[in-house]
């Protein structure tokens, strides 16, 4: 088996390595990952310019290569020549941070295997929920070999054209965690805002900012999940249509309905002048 293994971390990236050499228990790894961090990134792809590729070796001295582009361009780089060799299945991770709910739509690391199963490519997006801040220190081993699970079961069973798996991991010591849940998107809190400063040109520019994402912990979903301990596996397709509003939408009139004429504002009684000043228009009138 061929596996491509990317991130959206950087190719230097630990978490990259611990996926990378757990993956090889499984079969031939290549490695295509961007040159730098492209941390939400989103679903990226380049098109106005070409993309530059160079050789690289990981701390274990193992090669790798490093694009220039965003996550996503490096998997479409890899499935579509660059590499020689049909890749069979795509794994990207391992992330420092969880991808929950509407996470996945900014996330590099869910995007990468997005961008796999547009090829036809069966696809894990791999994350650990470690603390905030705790970058430095992150145990990537435990993940890693979820990530060794996972694969074996996709292999095993096969996954639906065009459906990825999106795995959260615990940040729990193994034998703590307790297993696997499938679970779908959860609702995840957001606690964004924007600061305002001024450049020393007296130029005004922007921060957003604000606390690490929230979630409410609703069982069955992602959140729920790790919140009680268990590796979620959440499955995504990429048709994103809302199959329950058609028959609702399907009764609208587009565009045939004439439009409601505006209200109008209600005005204050008359007062004597005003019914003086009416009084006299009507007798001109005449």
């Amino acid at each position: 088996m061929h596996i491509l293994v990317t991130n959206d971390d950087g190719v230097t990236a630990p978490g990259l390595l611990a996926l990378a050499q757990e993956m090889r228990k499984l079969g031939k790894v290549s490695i295509v990952a961007p040159d730098r961090n492209w941390s939400a990134s989103g679903h990226v792809k380049t098109i106005d310019r070409p993309l530059r590729v160079k050789e690289v070796h990981l701390a274990d001295d193992s090669l790798a290569w490093a694009a220039d582009g965003a996550p996503s361009d490096c998997v479409a780089l890899a499935v579509c020549g660059f590499l020689d060799e049909k890749v069979d299945l795509l794994v990207s991770g391992i992330n420092p941070y969880a991808n929950l709910g509407d996470d996945v739509t900014y996330s590099g690391t869910v995007t990468c295997a997005m961008e796999a199963a547009i090829w036809g490519v069966p696809a894990v997006a791999m994350s650990v929920n470690s603390p905030d801040n705790h970058l430095g220190l992150v145990d990537y081993g435990p993940a890693a070999r979820v990530a060794t699970k996972v694969v074996q079961s996709v292999v095993q069973y096969g996954l639906p054209h065009q459906l990825l798996l999106n795995v959260n991991v615990p940040y729990l010591p193994e034998k703590q965690i307790k297993g696997f849940l499938v679970t779908r998107q959860g609702l995840r809190v957001y606690h964004d805002k924007v600061d305002r400063r001024v450049d020393p040109r007296n130029r005004p520019y922007y921060w957003v900012i604000g606390d690490v994402p929230s979630g409410i912990p609703e069982r069955g979903t992602d959140i729920g999940a790790l919140a009680e301990g268990y590796v979620s596996v959440t499955p995504i397709q990429l048709d994103l249509t809302a199959y329950h509003a058609i028959p609702d939408l399907n009764t609208w009139v587009w565009g045939a309905a004439e439009p409601a004429e505006p209200a109008r504002a209600p005005q204050p009684p008359a007062g004597p002048r005003q019914k003086t000043r009416a009084r006299r228009q009507a007798s001109s009138r005449r």
